[in-house]
């Protein structure tokens, strides 16, 4: 399986900015890993979607889609468990 590239929506972005720093590093450390496997053990398909996933990391959801033509990894969200699917 080839590399993918990560990319953030700017929203993505907006949502990292407001985690708690001592958390940040393990969300961080997670994406990158989809960079080489976007289908990490753990991870879930999102009922109602053709290509978007959840990734688990603590409290906090990671939700993104996949596009394996051009092998990138889009992160939508990233927000605590009790607001990542509202």
């Amino acid at each position: 399986m080839g590399s993918y590239r990560v990319r953030f929506t700017k929203s993505a972005e907006k949502d990292l900015r407001r985690i708690e720093k001592s958390r940040v590093f393990s969300v961080m450390e997670k994406i990158e890993a989809l960079s080489v496997n976007p289908r990490l053990e753990g991870t879930k398909k999102l009922v109602g979607s053709d290509a978007a996933y959840r990734l688990r990391v603590g409290d906090y959801r990671v939700i993104y889609t996949i596009d394996d033509g051009i092998k990138i990894v889009q992160i939508d969200r990233v927000r605590h468990r009790k607001d990542a699917y509202r």
